[in-house]
């Protein structure tokens, strides 16, 4: 995108002022110079209301994308020092108002509202009050969980045990290349009913592998009898993406590892494999030299909640959604 500068000074600023990233790693891969959107996404910039402001030209950024249906789901940042000037809410309403027009003509014949989601990363007093004023209720909640890697006198942290894989199960490492087709369709059938992870193709795939932290040998596959049955992919944050007294910023929080995604087959759920699995990536990450290791998971997914409470992480931060019902072919309404 042609503005991918401004953008990303936008978002910098916001990390820095805030201490949370304001926006996905989804969607931070699609601010690219010289990038296009895909099919289904929209880039909506707010402009400086003053032309000689030595800062960005860009005030504020919103990403824009097609879930499916009549479902849509969008991120929003605005520039700390313009806000409380109606940048975040003219965003808000160019977002109503493409969703409207854009949507699916079945969604119009249908004659049934469309939705759209709007993440707030931090879960801020801000946010709350932004999509109030927009007619936004929240809904889904997004956990992040942490724990230490490393046991000593001033931590919580308990020695990680070895894995005890199921029987018939080998593991080895992810091979660029050779793996892409048949990881994305466990993922798919690992995160079936997930409103992200589910949809994966490769060009959500390769993209991030060729990030600079894409490492494969913290990208752990299971086997049964030659066939991929789970996996665990992990990362590492050269810098702490939320540090725990909110600075952010170059020089001044440490890295951390991430459980980036976990998943098993459902037909081999329930065996321990997603708890060997995890334990084996929080090893790797440990033997990375890493002290803390963080990840993202769904408040209502109680299941996940309580693997990862009993291998000791605990709550971290939240991140929000907020929903508003768009009447589909009367943009504003």
């Amino acid at each position: 995108m042609a503005e991918s500068d401004g953008v990303k000074s936008v978002v910098a600023a916001a990390h820095a002022a805030d201490g949370v990233g304001p926006v996905s790693d989804d969607v931070a891969l699609t601010v690219r110079p010289g990038s296009s959107p895909a099919p289904g996404r929209f880039h909506l910039l707010a402009a400086d209301p003053d032309p000689a402001s030595p800062e960005s030209d860009v005030a504020g950024y919103a990403h824009l994308a097609h879930a499916g249906g009549g479902a849509w789901e969008a991120e929003l940042v605005v520039r700390p020092d313009l806000r409380r000037r109606g940048v975040g809410s003219a965003l808000v309403d160019a977002l109503v108002q493409r969703v409207a027009s854009e949507s699916p003509a079945e969604v119009a014949a249908a004659a049934s509202p469309a939705t759209l989601d709007i993440w707030a990363h931090g879960d801020s007093a801000a946010a709350a009050a932004l999509a109030a004023r927009g007619g936004f209720e929240r809904g889904r909640v997004l956990l992040q969980l942490r724990r230490p890697l490393v046991a000593d006198a001033g931590s919580a942290g308990e020695e990680l045990p070895e894995p005890t894989w199921p029987a018939d199960v080998t593991v080895r490492c992810f091979e660029p290349g050779r793996d892409e087709r048949a990881w994305l369709a466990l993922n798919a059938r690992a995160f079936a009913s997930h409103p992200e992870q589910g949809r994966w193709t490769e060009q959500d795939l390769l993209p991030r592998e060729a990030e600079p932290w894409f490492d494969p040998a913290g990208f752990f596959l299971a086997e049964r009898d030659g066939e991929l049955v789970g996996f665990h992919w992990t990362k590492v944050h050269a810098e702490d993406p939320t540090p725990p007294d909110g600075r952010a910023g170059p020089g001044r929080a440490l890295p951390i590892g991430e459980v980036y995604v976990v998943g098993v087959d459902p037909s081999r759920a329930g065996g321990g494999l997603g708890r060997a699995l995890t334990l084996a990536g929080l090893r790797h990450l440990r033997n990375r030299g890493l002290t803390t290791v963080m990840l993202y998971t769904d408040e209502d997914n109680a299941r996940a909640v309580r693997m990862y409470e009993r291998l000791g992480f605990t709550r971290h931060a939240v991140d929000a959604q907020y929903r508003r019902h768009v009447a589909v072919g009367r943009p504003g309404h």
